[in-house]
């Protein structure tokens, strides 16, 4: 059974939220602010959160931050606020999915249900093995560590969102071939993914300015997706 963390200061959401979870066999505990969310995560496994950005004590954002150094597990941001900035500092704090509201609860249940078929429990470790088993992908200045989840630029790591990763490490595995959107969006994302297509804008933009002077090696095909020259 799937573990779930609803984080809002609103109890009526709260329980609205619980009550669909419940319902489709979550176990679900609740926190009314950040700082409550990020002890909970420090004493239990969740295996998804879904946290409101505006909160007393601690706003979403932070607390996801804080989250971050000792979690990945995967995240669903709710918001009133659906401006791109918004979104673009929530994807750059590892958030995995941004929701405006009003929403409905079924909305949400099927991105859960997405993002957990995708996760599975991967969220829990990164995988390490022996550096002979590691996947590594070298161009120029750029390294990618695919077995352990680390990036190089020019020698230095570049600490980046769980998403920013998967979509890199994706991109690679593909390189040299145009991969169209709604392909990126089902493989990265989750077969069902509950989004549009402006979430991958977003994240390549994320991703680009984490890849620094190797930003151009992932192209935009005007109408069709992305392809990473490799």
């Amino acid at each position: 059974m799937a573990k779930i963390l609803i984080c809002d200061d609103e109890k009526g959401l709260r329980t609205v939220i619980k009550r669909y979870a419940t319902f489709e066999g979550y176990d679900v505990m609740e926190a009314g602010d950040g700082m409550e969310a990020v002890e909970l995560c420090r004493n239990n496994v969740f295996d998804i959160i879904i946290m409101d950005v505006m909160m007393p004590e601690l706003d979403g954002f932070s607390a996801v931050k804080e989250i971050r150094k000792f979690s990945n597990t995967p995240v669903i941001m709710l918001s009133a606020r659906g401006e791109e900035y918004d979104k673009v500092l929530g994807f750059e704090v590892g958030v995995d999915d941004y929701v405006v509201k009003p929403f409905s609860s079924k909305e949400i249940m099927l991105r859960v249900a997405a993002i957990l078929r995708r996760t599975g429990d991967n969220h829990l470790t990164r995988p390490e093995g022996n550096e002979k088993e590691h996947i590594i992908f070298e161009k120029d200045g750029l390294k990618a560590d695919m077995t352990s989840y680390k990036v190089f630029i020019d020698g230095a790591e570049v600490d980046m969102a769980p998403k920013e990763y998967d979509l890199l490490f994706f991109l690679i595995r593909n390189r040299n071939i145009a991969v169209p959107r709604e392909k990126i969006m089902t493989e990265v994302w989750g077969f069902d993914y509950y989004g549009d297509d402006r979430t991958l804008d977003t994240h390549v933009k994320i991703l680009r300015k984490s890849l620094g002077p190797y930003a151009h090696f992932i192209k935009t095909l005007r109408g069709l997706g992305y392809r990473f020259d490799g």
